[in-house]
Formats: C-alpha cells, sequence, structure tokens
C-alpha cells in the first residue's frame, strides 16, 4: 500500500479536485449531471493555465518533468494549504528522481548525548521525546515515558509513537479523543510515504497498520497529508487523572531527521499540578513503588 509511489501523485490529485467544488473554485457549475465529484480536470487545467492534455497526463503520471511553477499553480487552483503544496512537490520529486533505494530501510541517527543531556533537564517539568519521520522514538526522558509509555521497555521496532497509538489498547484509554489523535498520524505517515517511498521500515509498518487497524485503510485512502507541528493534546492518564497538554515540535537543525516533541501544561492549572504530581510519582527513588495517586489527593482534572 504505501510503496506504490508510481500511483501516489494520481491519487492524491484525484482525492483534492473531488473535494472541491466548482462554486468553491470561482466556477460557473454549468448545467447538466456532474459524473465526478469535484472539478473535472479539465476544469483544474483551466484555474492552473495549463491544457487540459497537460494536466490528464500528469495525473495518470504520464509527464517526466513538470516545474516547480506549474505545480503551484495546480496548488493554488486546488486550494491545497502549505503542507499539501510540500507534499505535491515531493511526490514529482520522487517520481521524477525514480525509485533506486527501494527496498533499503531509512537510516535511523543517534541521538547526540547534548539532546539526550536537555530531554533529562527538561523531564522535571515537561515530557519530552525525540523522533523521525516514521515517529520512531529515538529518546524519551522520564516524564515522557511516564505520560504515554515506556517506549524503551518495549521491544527495538516497537518503539514507535504510531504504532502505540493505532496498536496499543492502552492508547485507547489515554487519549480522550483517539480517534482523532489516530487519524493525525495516519496523515502523518501518508505524508512521509508520500516522499520517502524507498523507506522499506515504513513501508512495513503502513502495511502492518492496514492489515492490524480496520479503520486505517478509510483514512489512508483520503490522501490527507499534515505535519505534527502544534496542538492540544487531552490524555486520560491513570496514575493522575485528565491532562490538557499543549505539544509543539522543533526541528532540530544539525541533526536532520529528528524532531523534539515537547508537551507543556498551561501554568497553573490543573493540569500542570497533575503533570508535577506525575514527575514527583515518577522521581528516581521515590517513584511507582508508593503506588497510585487516590483520587481523594489529586487535584481536579483540568
Amino acid at each position: 500500500m504505501g510503496s506504490d509511489h508510481t500511483t501516489a501523485l494520481g491519487d492524491f490529485l484525484r482525492s483534492r479536485r473531488g473535494r472541491l467544488g466548482p462554486a468553491e473554485a470561482g466556477l460557473e457549475a454549468g448545467t447538466g449531471t456532474r459524473r465526478v465529484p469535484g472539478l473535472r480536470r479539465e476544469e483544474v487545467a483551466l484555474l492552473a493555465g495549463v491544457s487540459p492534455d497537460y494536466y490528464t497526463r500528469l495525473e495518470q503520471n504520464r509527464h517526466p518533468q513538470v516545474s516547480a511553477a506549474v505545480l503551484d499553480a495546480i496548488a493554488r487552483a486546488l486550494r491545497l494549504d502549505e503542507v499539501e503544496r510540500e507534499y505535491l512537490h515531493g511526490l514529482v520529486r520522487t517520481n521524477n528522481i525514480g525509485s533506486g533505494g527501494r527496498g533499503r530501510p531509512g537510516a535511523v541517527p543517534r541521538v547526540r548525548s547534548a539532546v539526550h543531556q536537555m530531554l533529562d533537564v527538561l523531564g522535571e517539568t515537561s515530557p519530552v521525546l525525540v523522533v523521525n519521520h516514521r515517529r520512531d522514538v529515538l529518546s524519551a526522558n522520564r516524564l515522557a515515558r511516564a505520560l504515554l509509555t515506556d517506549f524503551d521497555a518495549r521491544p527495538y521496532r516497537e518503539r514507535n509513537l504510531a504504532r502505540f497509538v493505532l496498536l496499543d489498547p492502552a492508547a485507547r484509554e489515554l487519549y480522550g479523543d483517539w480517534e482523532e489523535v489516530a487519524r493525525t498520524f495516519v496523515a502523518v505517515l501518508r505524508l512521509a510515504s508520500g516522499t520517502r517511498p524507498e523507506d522499506r521500515l515504513l513501508n512495513e509498518l503502513v502495511g502492518e497498520l492496514c492489515v492490524k487497524v480496520p479503520e486505517f485503510s478509510g483514512w489512508w485512502d483520503t490522501h490527507r497529508v499534515r505535519q505534527c507541528a502544534y496542538g492540544e493534546q487531552r490524555v486520560r492518564h491513570p496514575v493522575v487523572g485528565d491532562l490538557t497538554l499543549r505539544h509543539e515540535t522543533l526541528v532540530l537543525p544539525s541533526d536532520p531527521g529528528q524532531e523534539l516533541c515537547l508537551y507543556t501544561a498551561e501554568p497553573g492549572s490543573a493540569s500542570a499540578e497533575s503533570l508535577r504530581l506525575l514527575a514527583d510519582w515518577t522521581a528516581p527513588g521515590a517513584g511507582a513503588s508508593s503506588g497510585p495517586v487516590e483520587p481523594a489527593e489529586r487535584t481536579k482534572p483540568a
């Protein structure tokens, strides 16, 4: 599923013109019954300023070279957002380069010692993880492991945030809005898969999720793409109760392919107090040996 990059471009373009009606694109709807949902190919071509034959060949993956200016025009015609526009460019670059690297797993980069040290320092107040494009967890501090799951205790190939969210029953209990979280991770994997079709480990992960998660195929086929940049996360933790956290993803400029995922709570909020309780509960020498925090001892959930 995730490895067929030869059809990904056409599938993506068809999905995006299918969601955009003539009125939304500034066109007259015309008369008669429309045989396809959304825009026709010739309408996209008109809006992008290219010939219908040119656009058709592009959608059918029969156009070997496409300029950045033409892709930007098509992106504007289809009302693509910035992430979708970059995804479109990435799909075309992948097709132009070919798949000479197909079958080789993506390299797993090492996390620098200074980054490990930073995670330990932040671990007193904030859960932090280092992930790659597959959402493999390359490193996680103590508070992140306590908040989500102990990735270090899992088999090497199961240390993956998307795999945890989509396959682990505990994740459905942990995330208050599990379906939206799961759909977001599918969109993140779709983004990575479209620009890295040669990554065998990523393709294997997508294939496994397709088989094991009933909802996955339907979500994957929407061709939704998304970066895990920032947002709000509701967590229902078994020890400290409900938390509302903000997450930010920061790219590490000196470490290509690595991103820092940082979770914070609003200062002074009940969630901040719950996060502090979780940090105390997992502190070295004080930890889980004291047992869970009883509900009567907890601050009211955020």
